[in-house]
């Protein structure tokens, strides 16, 4: 019998793995539909005037093997200049990432580099660590008697921690003390959100935060001081990652070339709107190209790495009506990215250098809108078309029906500029350049009476049975783009066995680890 087709909505790390997945192992008919004209997803590149822009920062970085050896198949990591093994630091450890008779160099152009990390907080017009740790810095900055303040509040809370802890209010309070939470988390974490962290589910800060916690840094500190020696066993924040030479884009854009030469269908600019069904058989996918064309797709398999809550509303007939209220409630937040390009950065914060070597930057200044700021030419000196420029990006985040979302482009880049100066930053005089990136729904809501009804609309979903969601929007949760494509791994894997397994998706990133420590091999 020849296998049913597999149609896969959305053309970024998700759908992309999944397609490939299935291409590899021999699958027949695979379609991609691909709402707009990029692909990548959240995970694309952006030129404008040959400076790239990456949407929200992509660290190349997995735990699972699977995930880093599927990059390197799909772009080799350049030798470093001296020869010899590319290797991935983190405090204590090494990772191995190629053989050293690999060929792969720099000045070829499909390639990812290994670059280092470092990401801070800018408070008061002074530079902390993140995430944020005891130490000498930390007292210079703040003052003795401060730093005493957040001593005792900590252990305050050490001494009572909240139970039950529900909030993630609760879970920064609990790990940091009071004093620390209102002072650099709580402003910027609701700046992000856009509601109180006490709408906010404790679990979203075991998942993204883990062990982090002003205790943990303290032991850590403190045995550094007496040993030279940091503990091997407790993760920490890696120190260096991959990254394609020409952003992120680029490893979608090579992953959808080998698929469409490995004979699969990629369609740009088409947007699903109808998923007709049979009861608990999705049968066809109808999608349009914004001119008035319209396809429609026979499908015995349907990935969706589409907004839940659109695709409950595309479904024909209808999910029952508690289902379909719990989808149409769930929220997002969206993004904007103002990149400027400088002809350097404020002296004050970069002395004689032109910039800064942060990849990031976490704003917890009160009194301004943007939330971080990226440093295009630290991510990668090839995002940056002059050498001699500096080329930022400002992460403001947003609401679809909100003032900043409503905003011109030019009064957002008049607020980006302003910002910039109001931080000390960059001076408006050395600005060269500027424009203006909107991405939707570019963070899934985990908060509001929608969120905490999710598994019963997960339960109605799971009953179709041909129907595999996987990604971040797709599956609703604060994915990185490695737990993306396990997912899609999955995915893939029960299409290939008829189906079975699908519900080993929903083990993706449950547990409370964050991508971006030690690694595990799986």
């Amino acid at each position: 019998m020849t296998q049913p087709s597999a149609l896969i909505i959305g053309a970024g790390p998700a759908g992309l793995t999944a397609g490939l997945e299935l291409l590899r192992a021999g699958y027949p008919q695979v379609t991609i539909l691909e709402a707009t004209d990029a692909i990548g997803g959240i995970s694309k590149t952006v030129s404008y005037k040959g400076n790239r822009i990456d949407i929200g920062g992509h660290r190349f970085f997995s735990k699972s093997d699977w995930v880093m050896d599927w990059w390197r198949d799909v772009l080799p990591v350049a030798r470093p200049a001296g020869g010899g093994d590319a290797r991935l630091a983190y405090q204590g450890q090494e990772r191995l990432l190629g053989a050293s008779q690999a060929t792969a160099r720099e000045s070829d152009d499909a390639v990812m580099l290994v670059r280092s990390r470092q990401s801070r907080i800018f408070f008061g017009g002074n530079f902390f660590d993140y995430p944020l740790k005891p130490g000498l810095d930390l007292v210079r900055n703040m003052g003795l008697g401060r730093c005493l303040q957040f001593a005792g509040s900590y252990m305050a809370a050490a001494a009572r921690p909240i139970q039950p802890e529900r909030t993630l209010e609760d879970f920064f309070i609990n790990r940091f003390g009071r004093q620390l939470y209102l002072q650099f988390f709580k402003d910027y974490t609701e700046k992000v959100w856009g509601v109180p962290c006490r709408d906010i589910s404790a679990d979203w800060g075991a998942q993204r935060i883990k062990s982090l916690s002003i205790g943990s840094a303290a032991k850590q500190a403190l045995k550094k001081i007496v040993t030279g020696k940091t503990d091997t066993q407790h993760t920490s924040l890696i120190e260096s990652f991959l990254y394609p030479k020409y952003g992120p884009g680029q490893m979608w854009e090579t992953a959808a070339a080998e698929f469409e030469r490995r004979g699969g269908r990629l369609l740009r600019g088409w947007a699903v709107d109808e998923i007709h069904r049979r009861e608990h058989l999705v049968e066809r996918v109808v999608a349009h190209d914004g001119q008035g064309q319209r396809q429609s797709f026979d499908v015995g398999h349907v990935v969706s790495t589409m907004p839940i809550r659109e695709l409950a509303q595309a479904l024909r007939p209808a999910p029952d009506a508690p289902a379909l209220a719990i989808a149409s409630g769930l929220e997002y937040r969206d993004f904007i990215t103002v990149g400027l390009l400088y002809r350097r950065m404020s002296p004050k914060v970069a002395g004689k250098a032109r910039h800064v070597s942060d990849n990031w930057i976490y704003i917890q200044e009160p009194g301004v809108k943007v939330g971080r700021v990226q440093v295009f030419n630290n991510w990668s000196p090839y995002m940056v078309a002059d050498p001699d420029t500096v080329w930022l990006g400002l992460e403001f985040f947003a609401r679809d029906d909100d003032s900043l979302w409503a905003m011109s482009e030019d009064a957002l880049k008049a607020l980006a500029v302003r910002e910039m100066q109001q931080l000390g930053l960059a001076d408006e005089a050395e600005l060269l350049d500027a424009t203006v990136l909107r991405q939707p729904k570019a963070y899934p809501g985990y908060f509001g009476a929608a969120f905490q009804r999710f598994d019963e609309l997960r339960g109605w979903l799971d009953g179709l049975s041909n129907l595999y969601l996987c990604g971040r929007n797709g599956m609703h949760r604060y994915n990185n783009q490695d737990h993306s494509m396990l997912s899609a791994r999955l995915a893939a894997q029960a299409i290939l066995n008829g189906g079975t397994g699908r519900e080993a998706i929903w083990a993706v990133n449950i547990d409370d680890d964050y991508h971006e420590e030690a690694p595990t091999k799986n």
